[in-house]
């Protein structure tokens, strides 16, 4: 029978994403990430064959526990309000998940699939379906049709907007006071379904 693995895929992920909270994504190291399991180094590249396959699996782990509050807001059935609870999840979620937050914004999906086509290739070529089809579906049933520019605008209102914002939460000991309200009350008006006078 064979032994039970000490320390899990997940433990690896947790201990590079303190590592990179602490001191960037240089830090997260392998020799680091083995310093910190208290494991020898050979065990984490028994499971990654590299460091930036471990970063990446760690970007893949939070942008779905991400995605998975916004899919929950796009659920509303008012759309007004289905979109300014998928902005403040955001930016809320960003703040309280400080670390997730900043890793989220170290790589963009096509460089990893440039980089990983085999390891990860799968797995994100299919990573943002869901969110693609939630906001087609939020699209035509807030605008009455799912055109380019309905599709442009909700995305622009968001996704572009909010994640604008975020370099204001990682970036601060404490967030703004008016930035929630001011990114929602943005986002709802490149929304609204009225053209403004001229």
């Amino acid at each position: 029978m064979g032994r039970t693995a000490k320390y899990t895929d997940q433990d690896i992920l947790d201990a590079a994403l303190g590592l990179v909270a602490e001191d960037g994504a240089h830090a997260a190291t392998v020799v680091a990430i083995a310093k910190r399991l208290g494991a020898p180094s050979g065990s984490i590249y028994h499971r990654f064959v590299s460091r930036d396959l471990i970063l990446a699996t760690l970007w893949i782990r939070t942008v779905k526990r991400f995605q998975q509050g916004f899919l929950e807001a796009l659920l509303h059935e008012e759309s007004d309000t289905a979109a300014r609870l998928a902005v403040t999840h955001t930016l809320q979620w960003s703040a309280a998940h400080r670390s997730e937050a900043k890793m989220l914004t170290m790589y963009r999906r096509e460089d990893l699939i440039a980089l990983w086509p085999d390891e990860l290739g799968g797995e994100l070529a299919t990573l943002n379906d869901e969110v693609k089809r939630s906001v087609i579906a939020f699209t035509a049933a807030h605008f009455g049709q799912a055109t380019a520019e309905t599709l442009g605008r909700t995305r622009f209102a968001l996704i572009e907007i909010p994640y604008a914002a975020v370099g204001h939460i990682i970036g601060s000991a404490q967030p703004p006071s008016w930035l929630e309200h001011t990114v929602a009350t943005a986002s709802l008006a490149v929304l609204a379904r009225q053209e403004p006078v001229r």
